[in-house]
């Protein structure tokens, strides 16, 4: 009986302790490939999109965080806020407004590689 007893707590204490620590459901900083869009249909965060100014998608990030984006190929960086779910494209982990993509020098080419690290 008592290897059952022994069990049971120490189940119940690797649940206490699973269910109260704090999760990051997210990676703050990554690198990978980024894409633009121009669209104006509502983000995931209920808003509606607008090319003009310095937004994001990104898969897990909260909505509100501020990131800043730094394109690999010529060292410009931008800061963005996420608004946005997205994108579902594998090897990409940003889709930036148009304005964004425009200040780090990736609209003609549609993509670039960049990494990016949470600001605030």
């Amino acid at each position: 009986m008592v290897p059952f007893s022994r069990s049971i707590l120490v189940t119940a204490a690797i649940t206490s302790l699973v269910a109260f620590s704090p999760i990051k459901a997210f990676a703050a900083n990554g690198c990978g490939g980024a894409s633009w869009y121009a669209v104006y249909s509502k983000t995931a965060s209920g808003e509606r999109m607008n090319p003009s100014t310095f937004t994001a998608a990104h898969k897990s990030l909260p909505f509100g965080s501020k990131v800043k984006v730094t394109n690999r190929n010529n060292g410009k960086t931008v800061v963005v806020r996420i608004n946005d779910r997205g994108p579902f494209i594998k090897g990409r982990v940003l889709d930036l407004s148009k304005a964004a993509a425009a200040d780090i020098g990736m609209v003609s080419s549609g993509t670039a590689k960049v990494c990016y690290e949470l600001v605030g």
